[in-house]
């Protein structure tokens, strides 16, 4: 076919056919440019040899099945549960071939160009073809199985042993693929087509049209891949903040996102120099998204959980183990960037991979091949200096979530809203989440607590005590809520506002099934986190708490606990509830104030659980893990109740205690249900959270509103505000602050008062979708 692409390098075959120029897409199925001798690619083609060889020998076509533990026969087709698990056996039988076409084209596995290793692909090839996967059998189960998994598997398995495919053998296969991926499916950019999953079903069509030899089916899906690079304002996809969304309500950069960005690496790589380049002018937005939407959520190598959805439910990945495929990802994509972008990119990737000491990516034994090629090509490239990790705060007003990175550690935030679901339950997954859109604070260390989610601790946490929530303690049913991102509060107040370093961010919080509400502010400074709750309140009939962290201590840590200067048991099993207490400090992981004394209740316990748990298909096995807990006991039924205290992460038992005798660096200016507010004097910082309009601080709110702002040692300041419930349709900001000029300004400002007091009038915000609106004045 003119301006065609490439299968591989080798295109003699009976009968012969047009032979393409590069680029070959088998290379970037197998990876290239690394030696099958030197490690890690000398373990990881022996396991894949190993893996194929046990595929080889347990393989037994029969009526319904490829191997006796993947029967795809469904003796009552439809769409329920029991469907959708034989489906995906069907998928799964096709990813078995392909691992084991890769073992056989791939050098160095023992198993290469071997012909019965061949023979029994090609022969699985037209078994699940005839039986189960043909143009004239119909979908059952998962659609996700029949358009997009069995398709991508089927055709790149097709790519590896094209050379020993006849004409009529990939014919059948091609209106296989015709049938259960119509053109229909790019008619409109809605449903299951959108996002990764346009992606993906455009990543299997052309590679069918490359297959198949057909001009028009890569045509077609090339250009169905335009409605994917614009930014949207809602449902899936990228937004401008670097927000990603799929399923309509669910952030999922680390899931679906990764995928997004695996496809559209791969196909730019592809279709580069071909009749098909993507030339779309929007190419450069989704390009942005390497540095908007993806590495504000990964820390030193590990891909942050809140962005991940069910994903963290599956045994055998974890934060880290999601790492490596997509960080091989933005080495590829910048394959097809500037050379400043890629240059900064890969500065990037290689500082995650050397500061990443709990899980060294190259180490990982699951890697892919072109992973590891990939990575390890970057960190043999000595004209590469690892970049540091940023200081910054990034708030995703469109997602709920929220980073926070500083030298030496970084946090987020996880939140729920009207228009963000508490969490996504679907194919059995994630059964327990509930409470991951609770107001979930995760932290980690540069150099310490990057295991505290990656050693099993989602089938062993107790899902009502997850770091920084707040909930009832109602029993939850697995699920509950809904399926696909079903369950959303009704709350509206939800996000917050930054000057880029600093934040305020905040969450009116309802709880999921319940009668629990309360009002969460989160306020971001240098070296801490200062967390505030008021109007607890539910009638649920269940205690309600607060967990003010939950360390994951793996199968035998016994870290330090110190409260008010007083170290306390080490014990498995011990428990202690302290009144009044001031500060306390976990051993190598942080110091907690208790500003004007708290009640809490410290727990040290061993906990055990199994996959099976949180995912219908994990493993039943028992595992157990210990877990040192602070949390604070709103009791049954609370009603007004208020938490505050102070995370220090990585804090010292010092500087903890000095801080905590240090009366004068924080100011608690408001914790009430109207608002919350704090003032950081030494930072010339005051935030206030106003659920209700109010005079806090020297800032005064007509309406609901976010505003943060910061005094300069230049002689100017910043003032920052946000309507976060996106319904302002005019706003009146007073601060006491004598300005003598605006220097910058939004359009959304529509008029200004000077003095004395700068007075803000902020016309409709509702459009603003909850953004930051940063003006910077000088100060008289």
């Amino acid at each position: 076919m003119g301006g065609a692409l490439a299968v591989h390098g080798r295109a003699e075959r009976t009968p012969p056919r047009s032979e393409p120029p590069p680029p070959s897409y088998s290379n970037l199925i197998l990876g290239t440019g690394f030696s099958p001798t030197a490690e890690p690619f000398r373990t990881l083609l022996a396991k894949l040899g190993q893996t194929a060889q046990g595929l080889l020998a347990t393989m037994a076509p029969a009526d319904g099945s490829l191997w006796p533990d993947a029967v795809w026969l469904d003796p009552e087709p439809d769409l329920d549960a029991e469907s959708y698990g034989f489906s995906a056996k069907m998928n799964d039988s096709y990813g078995r071939l392909r691992t084991m076409a890769q073992a056989w084209a791939q050098p160095g596995t023992g198993l290469t160009g071997d012909p019965a290793l061949l023979q029994a692909v090609l022969t699985g090839l037209d078994h699940v073809n005839t039986q189960v996967f043909n143009e004239n059998t119909t979908r059952y189960g998962n659609w996700w199985n029949f358009q997009i998994g069995a398709p991508q598997a089927l055709m790149d398995t097709c790519v590896l042993v094209y050379d020993h495919l006849t004409a009529e053998r990939i014919d059948r296969y091609c209106r296989a693929v015709d049938h259960f991926v119509p053109a229909s499916v790019f008619d409109s950019y809605t449903g299951t087509s959108t996002g990764a999953n346009r992606v993906d079903l455009c990543r299997g069509v052309i590679v069918r049209g490359i297959v198949g030899d057909d001009a028009d089916k890569v045509a077609l899906a090339a250009g169905a891949l335009s409605p994917v690079f614009p930014y949207v304002t809602s449902g899936d996809g990228f937004y401008t903040d670097g927000s990603f969304i799929q399923h309509v309500r669910v952030p999922y950069i680390g899931g679906y996102g990764s995928v997004l960005h695996d496809g559209v690496g791969r196909l730019l790589a592809l279709l580069s120099g071909s009749a098909w380049e993507l030339n779309d002018p929007n190419t450069q937005l989704f390009l942005d998204t390497v540095e908007k939407a993806i590495a504000p959520f990964i820390h030193n190598g590990l891909v942050m959980d809140n962005v991940s959805s069910r994903g963290i439910s599956r045994a055998g990945t974890s934060d880290h183990l999601r790492g490596p495929g997509l960080m091989a990802t933005i080495l590829l994509v910048g394959q097809g960037a500037s050379a400043e972008e890629n240059a900064r990119w890969r500065a990037m990737v290689k500082g995650w991979m050397r500061r990443d000491y709990y899980a060294p990516p190259l180490a990982n034994p699951g890697l892919s091949l072109i992973t590891a090629a990939h990575l390890h090509s970057l960190a043999n490239d000595s004209t590469v200096k690892p970049a540091p990790e940023p200081v910054e705060h990034r708030l995703f007003h469109h997602m709920d979530r929220a980073t926070h990175r500083r030298p030496g550690w970084c946090a987020s935030v996880s939140m729920a809203s009207k228009r963000i679901a508490h969490y996504e339950f679907g194919n059995g997954e994630h059964k327990r989440g509930y409470h991951t859109g609770a107001g979930w604070l995760q932290w980690w260390g540069s150099d310490f607590g990057l295991e505290q989610y990656s050693d099993a601790y989602w089938p062993t946490v107790d899902p009502y005590r997850l770091p920084g929530i707040t909930a009832s303690r109602k029993p939850l049913a697995d699920g509950e809520g809904g399926e696909w991102g079903g369950p959303t509060p009704d709350a509206a107040w939800v996000g917050g506002t930054t000057d880029g370093e600093f934040g305020a961010t905040g969450q009116h919080l309802k709880g999921l099934s319940s009668t629990m509400s309360a009002k969460k502010s989160w306020f971001w400074l240098d070296d801490s986190v200062v967390c505030l709750g008021a109007g607890i309140t539910s009638t649920d009939g269940h205690r309600v708490e607060t967990t003010v962290d939950n360390r994951h201590l793996g199968t035998a840590g016994a870290p330090v606990l110190t409260v008010d200067g007083r170290a306390q048991p080490r014990d498995q099993g011990w428990t202690k509830t302290f009144d009044r207490a001031e500060w306390a400090h976990i051993e190598g992981q942080a110091g907690y104030l208790f500003p004007g004394g708290s009640s809490f209740t410290a727990v040290r316990e061993e906990r055990t659980g199994a996959w099976r748990d949180v995912n219908a298909g994990g493993p039943t096995d028992p595992i157990t893990r210990r877990y040192l807990t602070l949390v604070t006991d709103h009791g049954p039924d609370p009603v007004d109740s208020t938490y505050a205290y102070v995370l220090l992460p990585g804090a010292g038992v010092r500087t903890t205690q000095q801080r905590a005798c240090d009366h004068g660096w924080l100011r608690i200016l408001a914790n009430n249900p109207r608002q919350q507010g704090v003032r950081a004097p030494r930072l010339g910082l005051t935030a206030v959270n106003f659920w209700a309009g109010g005079t806090v601080g020297g800032i005064t709110a007509s309406a609901p509103a976010s505003v943060l702002v910061r005094e300069h040692r230049d002689g100017t300041a910043t003032i920052v505000v946000s309507d976060p419930a996106r319904q302002a349709t005019s706003l009146e900001i007073t601060w006491k602050g004598r300005v003598t000029k605006v220097l910058a300004k939004p359009s959304t400002v529509t008029a200004v008062s000077l003095g004395s007091s700068l007075g803000l009038s902020l016309g409709d915000l509702t459009g603003a979708y909850g953004a930051p609106q940063k003006i910077k004045v000088k100060l008289g």
